[in-house]
């Protein structure tokens, strides 16, 4: 969950894991550690058609998460970072 500074939805203020609370590091408006944000519509031929989800992960929440897959997710190594 990203919160803003009020009135700015540009400055973050802070994140928390939506699945074990915990608040991540924010400082100047820069998340500094390891998130999985994610932010998934869904469309026709869906239960939940016509909602927008998003939502936080901390690194160990997404380790647990991703260590449950049936199908293992497909890990690319970046060369470029932003």
């Amino acid at each position: 969950m990203r919160i803003y500074e009020e009135g700015s939805r540009e400055k973050l203020s802070a994140v928390i894991c939506n699945q074990c609370g915990k608040k991540m590091k924010v400082e100047n408006g820069i998340l500094m550690e390891g998130c999985c944000h994610v932010e998934t519509p869904f469309s026709y031929f869906s239960q939940k058609d016509g909602h927008r989800y998003l939502f936080d992960l901390c690194e160990e929440c997404y380790d647990r998460m991703i260590a449950e897959f049936s199908v293992p997710a497909e890990i690319r190594e970046e060369t470029e970072l932003l």
